[in-house]
């Protein structure tokens, strides 16, 4: 049976003995019978849950998937309603480029014995896109050698040019960037959509209405914000000082990422004039040459100093200069928490983005993403000194409970037209923080959170349920209703 004749079903009170049945016969007619042992099925459906279990932290008995068929050996792009996936799939085709005409895999969902059978795995899915797979894959993420050649001249007289005269040729990178639809600008939120479609499948097959999980963020908060400040030139690092004065007026508390080598002194009284405000202190990167990746055996060189430059003053977060990034090579750093992926990375040299707007683990490391336009670019590429981007970007995140992380440079919010319009920016984050209770919070204090609501367990039962787990005083009960055809949260 098609998810599309899933409401049908239920309102005509179709048993659910029916309702396997008419599967099986599709399933027969179609050749999407599951291969392989049942040993070998299961374990594939416990990891096809995993995805969507630990982003709702629910009870395991309310998510069930499986696979249709036979997964395909070649990765493409397909439509899943209406968001894009790249990945391997069991029906129809996969499409080489996002802006192709997509198969829609959303008619081919079915039931099997209050189950959702799928003819994709979700956890591949998600992680192709929070891994930004897709674009390494098809090398819309990869700089061709061309473009590498470019970029050695342009770290080459870096130094030596104004911000005047580089936001020119940085400009001229830009061409087209509007015409990309994938990731969508200027917040992509495909994995929630994604987490939300599945969830809202998944209650309907089982023929209940309301799901109970553990709400995002402590203590009701609504979404989050981070503030966070890259230090790139000395210039900046002597502003530092006066930018905390100015983040302390609204109340706000940020993170300065420092350059261990090359571009100015770190001293330990400069670190300690930080810590000592309340503010946090966190690497970026390890001379800002934009080289860090350019080979593995040079990244572990690199990383070993930076590991050293973060153990000797007990730094727990890392950003790569840029948001140049291969998650793939971070076992070679030792840090909690990166800080290096945009959530759509139209604007920046390397291309891509993770499609989240929520924190999420990869190995060991949180990935606490870039959601909103730098400074700048808003400032320098985009040539808007207004707050409508921002606005609209922090409306869209918002509206997915999500975090709204910045990366405001002290070095391009010396001038008084950068700087009010940072002011601005602060008084409305004040507002909203008011009328929406949202958790103004450090970078660290959101790795220790999410580190804390990842060990928590909903238990009890229906009509009792509790979270039990280290923090859990902090944590909330909500549930997931369907209301029409979506869902709705309540705390």
């Amino acid at each position: 049976m098609s998810i599309a004749s899933i409401d049908q079903s239920l309102r005509a009170g179709i048993a659910d003995g029916d309702i396997t049945q008419l599967w099986r016969l599709g399933s027969l007619k179609n050749g999407t019978c599951v291969q392989g042992n049942e040993e070998n099925h299961s374990r594939l459906k416990s990891e096809m849950n995993t995805a969507l279990l630990d982003f709702y932290l629910c009870p395991e008995q309310f998510v069930d998937f499986e696979i249709s068929g036979r997964l395909s050996p070649d990765a493409g792009y397909f439509r899943f309603g209406q968001n894009a996936c790249y990945s391997r799939s069991a029906s129809g085709y996969r499409a080489s480029r996002p802006d192709s005409t997509l198969y829609d895999v959303l008619n081919d969902v079915t039931v099997h014995e209050s189950k959702l059978s799928l003819p994709f795995d979700p956890g591949e899915v998600i992680d192709n896109l929070r891994l930004e797979r897709y674009a390494n894959r098809n090398g819309q993420g990869a700089l061709t050698r061309w473009e590498r050649s470019l970029k050695a001249i342009y770290y080459f007289l870096r130094p030596f040019m104004h911000v005047k005269h580089r936001k020119h040729l940085q400009r001229a990178r830009l061409i087209g960037w509007r015409d990309r639809n994938f990731p969508r600008w200027p917040v992509d939120t495909s994995v929630e959509d994604l987490c939300e479609r599945l969830l809202l499948l998944s209650m309907k097959a089982k023929r209940i209405d309301k799901v109970p999980f553990i709400w995002f963020w402590p203590d009701g908060a609504r979404s989050c914000v981070a503030m966070t400040h890259d230090v790139e030139t000395e210039e900046g690092r002597e502003f530092c000082a006066e930018l905390m004065d100015v983040d302390e007026s609204f109340g706000i508390r940020s993170s300065f990422q420092v350059v261990p080598e090359g571009r100015y002194e770190v001293s330990p009284a400069f670190i300690q004039t930080i810590r000592s405000r309340g503010f946090e202190i966190n690497v970026q990167d390890l001379n800002h040459d934009g080289d860090l990746f350019r080979n593995r055996n040079e990244f572990c060189r690199r990383a070993a100093r930076i590991n050293e430059f973060a153990g000797h003053y007990g730094i727990s977060g890392f950003r790569a200069a840029v948001l140049y990034r291969n998650l793939d090579w971070y076992d070679a750093l030792q840090f909690s928490f990166d800080m290096s992926v945009p959530n759509v990375a139209h604007l920046d040299p390397q291309k891509g983005g993770c499609c989240t707007v929520m924190p999420y683990f990869f190995g060991k490391t949180l990935e606490i993403p870039v959601t909103t336009t730098q400074d700048y670019m808003l400032f320098h590429l985009l040539n808007d000194y207004s707050l409508e981007l921002w606005k609209e970007q922090i409306g869209l995140i918002v509206a997915k409970n999500g975090l709204a992380s910045f990366i405001v440079h002290p070095d391009y919010v010396i001038e008084q037209k950068a700087r009010r319009v940072y002011r601005e920016l602060l008084t409305f984050l004040c507002e909203l923080r008011c009328r929406h209770r949202i958790w103004s919070a450090l970078p660290g204090e959101i790795d220790c959170w999410w580190r804390a609501r990842h060990r928590m367990r909903i238990v009890g039962q229906q009509g009792k349920w509790r979270i039990e787990g280290e923090g859990s005083e902090r944590a909330k009960l909500a549930f997931a209703h369907i209301v029409g055809d979506r869902l709705e949260y309540v705390i």
